[in-house]
């Protein structure tokens, strides 16, 4: 390979050579991690930058008020940025402890109860996890995109599963235990910052001064490493209801009746209520940086924000909201650029593109219709759930967590079927295509009095430079080194020539699509290209950044992603020439990753293999 097509990061300016004049070194790989870290320029020595810096993320909240689902919206994005990012959970470690009476109190504390959590963690075979206790098996679930195993099941056999009264704050035995797992997880959580992580997030409720004050003195011996608290308060106990109906189906209680499990888990919450103290000064004493989210959102506070990544964090979580909605994604109809097979260009659509055009306007016409119905539907299955509930003499209780909270303003967990789902108005409808012809044309169709149509430059195809035009066997041919590079690593690579950008460099431009996103309250079509349709996916399902460009993603396929509250619920519909409409298709088949043979160009790809991501499917499939 020729020495130019080395890796080559931004320029070092701790240099001999004159500095004199200011520094735009633009790389031919945008191989930096985070990629967008900053460019240096002229007259700085310090290799550092602010985004250099790591972050732990420290939630604060009482249970069911959506600190979970918080965490994983949170780490998606960020790693879909490129951040290194990992969730640390308390409750799954907690769970590993074993029973309270296997605790042995005296100076051996820590590592009695370390020894049997690492005894959980570490004997496991065959995708199966020993219980601690009495050797059992209990299943588990694998994310293909990480290499973190997360426990789905307790084990049946032994005292693991902890009551009510293991949280209650008089029971000082239990309260150590708390106290020794939630610092066992944050010395995790250090280890792995200092073996390269950048963003560590501590998922539990950390919902007493001294907890927060523990972590807090713990690291200041930390150099690099900030601070920032996420706290989620909810006052709505419509929302507080449907969250503990969700937490009776949590590791917690598995094979245990749900109206007991629904029993014990509220008294829980009594038990957290009473010791529960919302960040406050104590915490502004140490000149932390902290950020309540009240209501979903409704209202954020926002205290001494000052790195580079609490302003990421907390502009994300500005922006989140639980409307009902759906985010539909399509490519452009076929374009004479695509009858040629060549790159980039700003052609029109050929006349099967412009067929298809029509039959996307008439599917999301009938899209539009059925998912109000959809909505109407939820809303009277949500009625009678809320009706039940009011009449099982849990109404008083729950109006007194909720005022506890509301005094105390820290956020909360909540459901999809949020309180957008009590509004029976249809939700607009907007149509965001790019600014090239191929995508406006295949938006024409649809009557401008029903769809806002929105033409965003950042929705544009990915510039191949000097290739624009070309067709990928002339580039094999004319420019085989070239060929190679892109093939060894699309993500990174950067079409040369002026203004050729990389799939890095894309995700920096749709930044702003995806806070868009999370912030509109109603639906979008999305019409673009490829590496958009790529990127944008990538997003939504939770699939590593280095295997998007390999995501086989045709023309005339129509990908709906619904936000729910654990992940986001996929659909996929495919057009058919032979009905002129849209037939939907099982997701598992088409949301594909292909890797193909490099090196040698003309080579046949390998066989697709699933996605990596962890999806939700249509449950028609």
């Amino acid at each position: 390979m020729s020495e130019r097509l080395r890796h080559t990061p931004y320029k070092n300016l701790d240099m001999s050579e004159d500095t004199s004049q200011m520094v735009f070194d633009t790389p031919r790989f945008a191989n930096t991690v985070p990629f967008f870290r900053f460019q240096r320029f002229g007259g700085h020595s310090d290799a550092r930058t602010d985004s250099d810096h790591k972050l732990v993320v420290v939630m604060v909240g009482l249970p069911a008020r959506g600190k979970s689902y918080i965490v994983k919206k949170l780490k998606r994005y960020l790693s879909w940025l490129g951040f290194q990012t990992k969730i640390f959970n308390v409750g799954d470690r907690r769970r590993l402890a074993g029973p309270i009476d296997d605790y042995d109190e005296g100076s051996e504390n820590a590592s009695v109860l370390r020894r049997k959590q690492n005894t959980g963690l570490e004997n496991n075979t065959n995708d199966r996890r020993e219980c601690s206790d009495c050797n059992g098996k209990t299943e588990i679930e694998k994310d293909e995109s990480t290499t973190d195993q997360q426990p789905v099941e307790s084990c049946n056999k032994c005292a693991t599963h902890h009551s009510s009264t293991f949280f209650d704050p008089n029971n000082k035995k239990a309260k150590q235990i708390r106290e020794q797992v939630a610092m066992d997880v944050f010395e995790d959580l250090l280890r792995w910052l200092q073996a390269g992580g950048q963003i560590a997030i501590h998922d539990a409720t950390n919902s007493t001064i001294e907890r927060r004050n523990a972590l807090i003195n713990r690291l200041k011996t930390e150099s690099d490493v900030n601070l920032l608290f996420v706290e989620s308060i909810c006052t709505d106990k419509d929302i507080i209801n449907r969250n503990i109906k969700l937490k009776t189906q949590s590791p917690d209680y598995v094979g245990i009746d749900p109206e007991v499990a629904e029993a014990d888990f509220r008294a829980r919450l009594r038990n957290y209520e009473r010791a529960y103290k919302s960040i406050g000064t104590a915490e502004e004493k140490f000149e932390v940086q902290y950020c309540k989210i009240i209501d979903v959102g409704k209202k954020v506070i926002a205290y001494n924000i000052q790195g580079f990544l609490e302003s990421q964090v907390v502009f994300y979580l500005m922006n989140m909201n639980l409307e009902p909605r759906v985010i539909y994604i399509t490519r452009h109809g076929e374009s004479e650029d695509n009858l040629a097979g060549r790159i980039g260009g700003d052609t029109s659509l050929a006349p099967r593109g412009t067929r298809y055009a029509a039959a996307l306007a008439r599917f999301i016409d009938r899209r539009r219709s059925e998912f109000t119905s959809e909505v109407e539907a939820q809303n009277r299955k949500l009625a009678h759930f809320m009706a039940g509930n009011s009449s099982s003499g849990n109404s008083s209780e729950l109006e007194s967590v909720a005022s506890h909270e509301s005094s105390a303003s820290s956020t909360a967990q909540y459901p999809s079927e949020s309180p957008a789902m009590q509004r029976h108005v249809q939700p607009d409808f907007e149509i965001w295509t790019s600014m090239l012809k191929r995508t406006m044309e295949t938006a024409e169709d649809f009557d401008p009095e029903c769809y806002r149509i929105k033409n965003i430059r950042s929705l544009n195809e990915i510039y191949a430079g000097k290739f624009e035009g070309m067709t990928y066997e002339e580039i094999a041919r004319d420019y085989p080194e070239e060929y190679e590079a892109r093939q060894l690593d699309k993500f990174f690579y950067r079409y040369p020539g002026i203004g050729g950008e990389s799939y890095a460099d894309v995700v920096l431009r749709l930044q702003q699509v995806i806070v868009e996103l999370e912030r509109i309250r109603h639906s979008v079509l999305i019409v673009t290209h490829r590496a958009m349709a790529r990127t944008l996916l990538s997003y939504f399902m939770d699939i590593p950044t280095t295997h998007m460009p390999e995501m086989d993603l045709p023309l005339e396929y129509v990908y709906a992603c619904e936000p729910r509250p654990f992940g986001n619920f996929l659909r996929v519909w495919r057009y058919s020439h032979q009905i002129d409409d849209f037939e939907e298709i099982d997701p598992t088949l088409v949301l594909k990753i292909r890797y193909p043979k490099v090196l040698i160009p003309g080579q046949a790809a390998s066989t697709l293999l699933p996605s990596p991501a962890e999806t939700t499917y249509s449950s028609k499939h």
